[in-house]
């Protein structure tokens, strides 16, 4: 069993045509794969789906849902069916973004994945973005929007989650702990106190809302972590509050839709996780870690 729900297309900030992972996940014998290119956000950006182009991007996923259920005639090369599921990553910024259950409503999604890449201070519209590939980035936002005050930022970042999952309640939750990718220990430790009292609140709100967390490769692939999303000490609580998983490449290229599942897989089973969640055409469903990455 394989499967990847995170994933993004030329929609929005990845590489290529849908079709172009489905061929890479036929060819690397995937069970399902999950479109969830990043939601319309109103304001000029690089990475999320533009607002025309998003019906348009619904449509698409939806035809080759139709056509690889039951194989896909138009290639010869192969009778593999496998399941094709539309998403969305949605963004959330409190008074900015529109709500999640909206954009499910309009598309009839499959699932979303709710996220924070850009956290707000008193001025929704002086943002500080935590992703992308440049750490100065990241540096330069903290400065700007909240005075170089690390502490500051990141309680922002982990009260924008928190209101995120008690409010509109994604299926997932991207990267958790995302706002640790830049940092790499030179503005805070994850050991601190102060930190790990954010974590606690949120995964007390992760509980009771039902949704999954995500365990994200990307940033060990890309080399921008030095551990998952979210990180050991997270993951170790998340076990122990019972809260559910799933494993996501939050692939961006075709090639990347399964980059290091064997070893998080490994971890995972070391860690003492057992089961993982999977997503099928008649809903959620809790499958044998074991079975993550065996044939069908």
């Amino acid at each position: 069993m394989l499967f990847n729900l995170h994933t993004h297309t030329k929609f929005s900030d990845g590489a290529g045509e849908p079709e172009l992972y489905l061929e890479e996940a036929i060819h690397q014998g995937f069970s399902a794969i999950g479109f969830s290119d990043h939601s319309p956000v109103p304001f000029t950006n690089s990475f999320a789906i533009r607002e025309e182009e998003l019906m348009n991007y619904a449509e698409t996923i939806k035809k080759l849902k139709i056509q690889y259920a039951s194989g896909n005639p138009g290639k010869p090369t192969t009778d593999h069916r496998i399941n094709v599921f539309l998403g969305l990553e949605i963004d959330f910024i409190p008074g900015i973004t529109r709500p999640i259950a909206e954009f499910r409503e309009q598309l009839s999604l499959d699932f979303t994945i709710g996220s924070v890449h850009l956290v707000c201070n008193s001025d929704p519209e002086n943002l500080w973005f935590i992703d992308g590939p440049e750490v100065a980035t990241y540096d330069q936002g903290l400065n700007d929007v909240f005075g170089g005050d690390i502490r500051k930022g990141v309680t922002a970042y982990y009260r924008q989650i928190q209101e995120m999952v008690t409010l509109h309640k994604p299926a997932i939750i991207g990267h958790l702990d995302k706002i640790k990718m830049h940092n790499r220990d030179r503005f805070f430790s994850e050991e601190e106190p102060w930190y790990t009292t954010l974590v606690d609140e949120t995964l007390d709100l992760v509980k009771q809302s039902g949704c999954i967390v995500e365990v994200n490769t990307r940033g060990l692939y890309k080399k921008r972590s030095e551990t998952l999303f979210p990180g050991p000490a997270i993951l170790k609580k998340l076990l122990a509050m019972n809260i559910p998983v799933t494993v996501a490449s939050d692939a961006h290229k075709p090639h990347e839709l399964s980059l290091l599942f064997a070893e998080t897989k490994a971890f995972l089973t070391y860690l003492g996780f057992r089961d993982i969640m999977n997503l099928t055409p008649a809903g959620w469903e809790t499958v044998s870690l074991n079975s993550f990455l065996c044939s069908k």
